[in-house]
């Protein structure tokens, strides 16, 4: 059986979404993917590339190259949790629903990690 491309549940063969309000939503989603997806492309790509200069920076002046890493992994992690974008193989193998919903909370594990890594760069590295 073929199933819906929102939620997962099986439909016939002539039909792509169980009920209007699949397809409403994921008319939604992707609509609104259309309109953040260069912000989050450009975020996204600077908070990559912070963690390795971070790493590079964190052999040179530990507090500078910490705080770097953990304000990019803090970053990564809200704006995977705010904008959750999955991959399409991962929806195609997922199905919508179920892939915003992975996507988000491997957003929230970077979002927490971040945050970790921000107090211990208070702790330890920032001394007033």
């Amino acid at each position: 059986m073929k199933k819906c491309d929102y939620c997962g549940k099986e439909i016939t063969y002539f039909e792509q979404y169980c009920c209007d309000e699949c397809q409403r939503k994921t008319l939604n989603f992707y609509d609104f993917q259309a309109k953040f997806s260069k912000f989050f492309g450009i975020v996204n790509g600077i908070c990559v590339f912070g963690i390795p200069i971070g790493l590079f920076m964190f052999s040179l002046r530990q507090s500078i190259g910490f705080t770097m890493i953990s304000l990019s992994v803090l970053i990564l992690g809200l704006m995977i949790v705010i904008f959750p974008f999955p991959v399409e193989n991962m929806i195609s193998s997922m199905k919508l629903k179920k892939a915003v919903s992975v996507t988000r909370i491997i957003g929230a594990v970077l979002l927490a990690l971040g945050i970790a890594l921000v107090i211990l760069d208070f702790v330890f590295f920032l001394k007033f």
